[in-house]
């Protein structure tokens, strides 16, 4: 219990300095782990492939689907099950007949469970940077619902080719029909457990009890779904999509507190998964003493280099060549610039997801250590070479959406405006019923809400004109109204201090003036 408090405690602040230091944590934490595991009196930390499936897989699952748009992933339902699905398969096909080929005495079926655990990718740094670079809207929405879709995918082909690696005998045609049913089982249970969540989370109405009840979903999709032979993988995508999807009739209470414990959930189980590769590694590369280095450095540098190059060999053709064979799919979605299925190709980066199926492979598994070695080279690689570079070829190719934060700017502020006519024409009307009609200045104040709201949003537009630079009367309440939060806390404090108030006063005082400055930061 002591070693694994100390992991979590480590990896936690590991991770808080590289983000500190803004370097990837992912590197940090994998590297910093594997240095460690060299101390001498460092243990080895042998993990219950059960206890990984269960512990890490459901959440990070749940809280992407959350942030995703089930909208945007029907509009770009195509593309999105080419690289979900197709690449996913065409990724362990490949990866499964080039291990094959190179590893002596490597057999077909363990070959493709490796290929299973390097098919998915994590677009998290890829997606950050894209956003952050002002690429197209559709590749950020295109990679945010590969590296979703494509875990659920994964995971379904992963759990069929581990029960084929050790000894379950099936055909070609049985296999697919399993892993249809896998696939769609696990769709099925997640959404019949979501509908029933969303009425309870809404009859609650109590933001810490929906918080609570949003942590126990994932885990709870993942066993109902296991436990009847369907994919739990899928089971916490549709759960997470389907309750994602209607989060707005949630209180704003529970929205602010579900996002911010599914990102400190998020940041926690993946800094302690990368550390734990990192500490794996010592006694995977032990158990494989036996082996030339060479020969492991060779096998490496294949399976690396056939999923960075399986991904350029699938998506130039799942992008063009559908428009080229359906004149329907030209009209509805001309074909993009090169730049863009190039940009998707080099965002291929493996993560979390790779990792926890490594860790599950069963220990009776045939070369399991092996197996272990290669999931580390191939995520390691992927983030030093394609992670650091990625923002150097978003820089040079990268096919700017020019104008797309002013066209985001010029809707909000015509959605800013229609709401904020809405608003106060709701206020004329219950003054006009003349029922607990309020003071004059209680009218004026909700008045000028409204008018500042609205003019808010147009100042941003007006704003993102070169000649217009200086700062809006909007910008300079915000600065000023800060100021005096500022102050306005201080004397609090001070007050507390003294003992003129006590200190659950301060803390009612001091949540509604973070609150307040938390609306000033997003405006």
């Amino acid at each position: 219990m002591t070693e694994i408090l100390l992991v979590v405690v480590g990896a936690t602040l590991v991770s808080a300095a590289a983000r500190r230091a803004g370097t990837p944590a992912p590197v940090v934490l994998v590297v910093t782990g594997l240095m460690i595991s060299f101390v001498p009196g460092v243990p080895d930390y042998d993990l219950d492939p059960h206890l990984v499936l269960l512990v890490f897989i459901p959440p990070l699952v749940y809280s992407d689907a959350l942030e995703s748009s089930y909208l945007n992933l029907r509009a770009n339902a195509r593309p999105i099950g080419l690289l979900s699905v197709g690449l996913v398969l065409f990724t362990m096909v490949a990866v499964g007949f080039v291990a094959h080929a190179v590893i002596p005495g490597m057999p077909w079926p363990v070959a493709f469970v490796l290929g299973a655990i390097l098919a998915p990718t994590d677009a998290v740094a890829a997606v950050g940077i894209a956003r952050r670079l002002g690429l197209p809207r559709r590749i950020v929405t295109l990679l945010v619902a590969e590296s979703i879709v494509n875990d659920a995918t994964g995971m379904a082909a992963f759990r069929l080719a581990v029960a084929v690696a050790l000894g379950a005998t099936t055909s070609l045609l049985t296999g697919v029909g399993e892993f249809l049913l896998v696939s769609c089982g696990g769709v099925v249970v997640g959404l019949l457990l979501a509908a029933p969540v969303r009425r309870l989370r809404r009859w609650l109405s109590d933001a810490v009890a929906e918080s609570a009840v949003s942590l126990v979903v994932p885990f709870a999709a993942y066993a109902v779904a296991e436990s009847v032979h369907a994919s739990g993988v899928l089971a916490v995508l549709a759960a997470g999509l389907y309750l994602g999807h209607h989060s707005t009739g949630l209180s704003h209470e529970a929205r602010l507190q579900e996002k911010a414990t599914w990102k400190l959930t998020t940041c926690l189980l993946e800094s302690v998964l990368f550390a734990l590769i990192g500490l794996q590694l010592r006694p995977v590369l032990r158990s494989l003493h036996t082996t030339d280095p060479i020969a492991l450095g060779w096998y490496a540098a294949a399976v690396l280099g056939t999923v960075v190059v399986a991904r350029i060999c699938w998506i130039f053709p799942a992008t063009y060549l559908p428009r080229l064979l359906s004149a329907r799919i030209r009209e509805r979605d001309p074909s993009p610039p090169w730049q863009s299925p190039a940009l998707i190709s080099w965002a291929g980066i493996r993560g979390v997801v790779s990792l926890a199926a490594a860790f599950a492979v069963p220990s009776g598994m045939p070369h399991r250590d092996l197996l272990l070695f290669l999931a580390f080279s191939v995520v390691l690689g992927t983030l030093l070479i394609q992670g650091l570079t990625f923002p150097l070829v978003v820089r040079r190719i990268g096919p700017g959406e020019e104008g797309q934060a002013h066209k985001d700017d010029l809707a909000e502020a015509v959605a800013q405006e229609a709401a904020a006519h809405a608003g106060w024409a709701r206020v004329e009307e219950l003054v006009t019923a003349g029922r607990d009609v309020p003071p004059e200045h209680v009218i004026d104040r909700l008045r000028q809400l409204a008018e500042h709201r609205r003019h808010t949003a147009w100042e941003r537009v007006q704003a993102d004109a070169p000649s217009e630079r200086r700062e809006t009367p909007t910008a300079a309440f915000r600065r000023l109204r800060r100021e005096m939060l500022a102050a306005e806390r201080r004397v609090f404090i001070r007050l507390c201090n003294e003992g003129r108030i006590n200190h659950e006063v301060l803390r009612r005082v001091m949540h509604d003036l973070d609150l307040e400055e938390s609306a000033l930061c997003r405006e």
